[in-house]
């Protein structure tokens, strides 16, 4: 099972949101590159990156940032970005800049066959973010009216799914188990957990979904409540 540890970017810097909001932001570095880089040093052979002002305006202005992380990583680690894929292009650019997957969230909620098209250029991960079960989609601001349950059968291309349950993100209460079983048993593609990781114990707790991928995993990090080393070990 893979460790995700996450790189959320807002102008350039590494920050956490609070229930995806862009008011209640909380700064942890100015270097992201070097915090990937720590990550990997401890065990961690994917990065997660969330381009934040990409996913609110579509406007790529992290590029730069994310291509220097991979450049730093050159190839000791995978790199999947989200935050703002909403075309082929968008996609395809990322690949470019070395990032092995991209994650889509809005657009592919609101145009499913839009992820095929991506999937015969570069592997795509779908990110299913909801709130009681229901999708939100443009950076966490609107609602798609859609169930996730009835989202995990309509993208047969995916390499993954990502799904986040926005309540509990960078809260530190514990991820949804009840809801990531489910939607497990929903589909075959690779489900990544994201979302309400505080403490060892709820790494533990995901370590025994026999048929999850992976966790993604910030807040909880970037305060300590465990390193990534000690999150690599117990998900092994």
């Amino acid at each position: 099972m893979n460790l995700y540890p996450a790189i959320d970017l807002l102008d350039g810097r590494v920050v956490r949101l609070r229930q995806g909001d862009y008011a209640d932001s909380t700064v942890y570095g100015d270097e992201p590159a070097l915090v990937a880089q720590s990550f990997v040093n401890q065990g961690a052979t994917w990065i997660h990156i969330v381009d934040l002002d990409a996913a609110k305006s579509g406007q790529p202005v992290n590029r730069p940032v994310i291509a220097h992380v991979v450049q730093t990583l050159a190839g000791a680690a995978q790199v999947q970005v989200g935050g703002g894929v909403r075309t082929v292009s968008d996609a395809v650019a990322l690949q470019k800049l070395g990032v092995t997957r991209v994650v889509m969230g809005s657009a592919a909620v609101a145009q499913p066959s839009l992820v095929d098209e991506v999937a015969n250029e570069v592997a795509v991960a779908v990110g299913l973010d909801h709130r009681n079960g229901v999708a939100a989609t443009h950076g966490w601001t609107e609602s798609s009216g859609v169930q996730v349950d009835e989202l995990l059968g309509q993208f047969l291309k995916a390499s993954a799914f990502v799904i986040t349950d926005i309540s509990r993100d960078g809260m530190l209460t514990g991820p949804d188990v009840e809801g990531l079983a489910r939607a497990i048993s929903l589909t075959k593609i690779p489900v990544i957990a994201s979302g309400g990781v505080g403490d060892l114990s709820h790494v533990k707790e995901l370590a025994t979904l026999a048929q999850l991928d992976g966790v993604i995993v910030g807040k909880a990090i970037y305060e300590n409540r465990f390193t990534v080393a000690e999150a690599v070990q117990a998900l092994s």
